[in-house]
Order: C-alpha cells, then structure tokens, then sequence
C-alpha cells in the first residue's frame, strides 16, 4: 500500500490546489474500494450513497489534512455516515424497487461474459461478507476491501483498534469456515 498510498497522497495534494485531473486521479485510486464498502452496508443503492459521499469528499476538500492512508479512512468516514442516513430514511419509508430500470440499463463496451462474472463473484463475496455479524462484516469490509490498517478503521467505526482488529479476524475466520463446508458440500 506504500506506493499507493503515496500515490494518493500526491493526487490529493495537487487537487486541494484545484487541479481537477488529481481529483479524478484520487476518485479512481479510491472509489473501487469505496464503493465495495458501500455496497456491503446498503446493497444495491451503493452507487447513489457513493456519489453522495464523492459530493461531500469534493465539497470539504480543503478541509482534508493528511495523507494517502487518511484519504481513504476519511473517504470511508464520509461514506459510512452517508450509508447509515440513507439506511435510516430507508426505515422510515422503503422505496419500491423498479425492475424496468433494470431491463433498460444498456450493458457497456466491455465483454458482457466478463462482466457477468467478475459481478457475480463481487456480488457473491459482499453477500457471504453481509451475512456476518454487522460488527465483523463493517471491519471485514474497511480492512480488506478499502484496504485501511487498524488504526483507522477503528478511527471510522469509533472502535479501538484491538476491538476492529478482533472483528475483523472472527469475521475472516467465519468467511473462511463458511467457504470450506460449501467446499466440502460440493
């Protein structure tokens, strides 16, 4: 993570000072590992929650002081408290889901079969992460999918360390079981 990390570090530097190729640098250095986390806290309307977060991480730019590695905990801040507003205005009046949308999303240039795949399998790993404990599932998602070290996911989760590391080891270890009886299942 240290060059990229370092990377970042630069890409966010050089767009706190305006320059917008950085901050789409940034947004591409970040957002898959974002959006990953998202998608583990509220599904399938990740993609709007993240460009939530993406308006309020642009707006308050200035304000970032830090590196690489406190970009992305930062970030992850920024989305988890977007994702649990958009959970609690879920609670107080569900949205319909509207399955024309679906049929009228046209698939992009990429090799559909591909796509097809790599969206199960990240669609498969988020549900086996989703079915953990809340707890484990929210440290699973920061350490491995955003990529953050202990301290600063316990930073997002206002967790001590000890305590996201914890979570996050029971949650792999439960990943881990899980995948080795389907396995075993066949």
């Amino acid at each position: 993570m240290g060059a990229y990390d370092a990377e970042l570090g630069a890409a966010v530097e050089r767009a706190q000072q305006g320059d917008e190729d950085a901050f789409a640098a940034a947004y591409r250095l970040v957002q898959p590992g974002l959006i990953g986390y998202v998608r583990g806290l509220v599904g399938d309307e990740a993609e709007d929650v993240a460009a939530d977060a993406w308006l309020e991480i642009a707006r308050d730019l200035s304000r970032f002081r830090g590196d690489g590695a406190g970009f992305r905990g930062w970030t992850a801040t920024i989305a988890r408290h977007r994702a649990l507003d958009h959970l609690r205005r879920q609670k107080r009046r569900p949205r319909l889901s509207l399955p024309e949308q679906d049929v009228l999303e046209l698939p992009d240039r990429q090799d559909a079969a591909a796509a097809a795949l790599e969206a199960l399998s990240t669609e498969r790993a988020l549900e086996l992460i989703g079915s953990l404990p809340r707890e484990q599932a929210e440290a699973v998602l920061l350490r491995v999918v955003v990529g953050l070290d202990g301290p600063a996911a316990a930073r997002v989760l206002g967790k001590r360390p000890g305590a996201v590391r914890t979570a996050a080891y029971r949650g792999l270890r439960g990943l881990a079981e899980r995948l080795a009886r389907a396995y075993a299942e066949g």
